[in-house]
């Protein structure tokens, strides 16, 4: 059963790690839905984020494995921000948010805020990730910080950010994608590392199958979204941020959904 949920849970991190849905928000809903809770299946959702982190490098490998120091010094600078705050207050956002209702409200005010940005008539002044700026790149790093709350999502944060900063579609998204290849491994590699005695060598198949799953579905989900991005806005995410987020709130109040996490 284990290796099943780990199956599952893969292939729900891969959907969300690169759409602007939040896929902590997801994991952590899914893992109550399946009685898997607890800080030994937190470090889990962590660690198998990266498998999504390698399909990134795989899909981008010429970018990232020739010698490309302005993408690595905006990395960098982008990485600091949410690393900082990550590290200061990063217990005490999982042991008070890390819960199905503060994750739906955020899935909400996130579908709302992406709404917002999309109304607006944003002027792109920076076409590719090869034209940003350290400037550009430190604003988007702040724009992650946001991602912190789990449920707002990494990628909306950063993709709507980059766009509010004048970045095109095209480029936010990109540069959200190579922004989660050290933002996510480290933090997962972190925790995992801090919670090592947690897990035991029987654990191997378990974070194989959920590494696995989720390398093959977020490889999927990145060379559709870069397609999408070309022609499409954001507004079908926002409003099935709203929805689910709503029928969350709705099944905790009613108790349709034993929500124990």
């Amino acid at each position: 059963m284990d290796l099943l949920k780990a199956f599952i849970l893969g292939i729900v991190e891969g959907l969300t790690e690169f759409l602007p849905v939040s896929s902590t928000g997801h994991l952590i809903l899914a893992a109550d839905l399946l009685d898997f809770r607890g800080e030994r299946a937190s470090v889990f959702n962590l660690a198998i984020q990266t498998g999504a982190m390698l399909a990134v490098v795989w899909e981008y490998r010429a970018r990232f494995f020739r010698v490309d120091l302005q993408l690595y010094r905006n990395l960098l600078v982008a990485f600091i921000p949410a690393a900082v705050l990550g590290l200061a207050f990063g217990s005490l956002i999982k042991s008070y948010l890390f819960k199905p209702v503060p994750v739906a409200l955020a899935f909400i005010v996130g579908g709302l805020i992406i709404l917002f940005v999309e109304k607006k008539k944003n002027a792109f002044r920076v076409e590719s990730t090869q034209a940003m700026t350290w400037l550009d790149a430190l604003k988007v790093g702040f724009a992650q910080c946001f991602a912190l709350i789990p449920g707002t999502s990494r990628s909306g944060a950063t993709i709507i950010g980059g766009m509010l900063f004048g970045l095109s579609r095209k480029a936010a998204t990109e540069f959200s994608f190579f922004l989660a290849v050290p933002t996510l491994i480290a933090a997962g590699a972190y925790d995992l590392w801090k919670n090592r005695v947690l897990f035991s060598g029987a654990d191997v198949p378990l974070f194989a199958v959920g590494l696995a799953t989720s390398f093959v579905t977020a490889w999927l989900v990145i060379r559709w979204l870069i397609r999408y991005v070309a022609t499409h806005d954001f507004k079908p995410f926002a409003w099935y941020r709203i929805a689910f987020g709503l029928v969350v709130l709705l099944t905790a109040y009613f108790g349709l959904v034993d929500w124990k996490a």
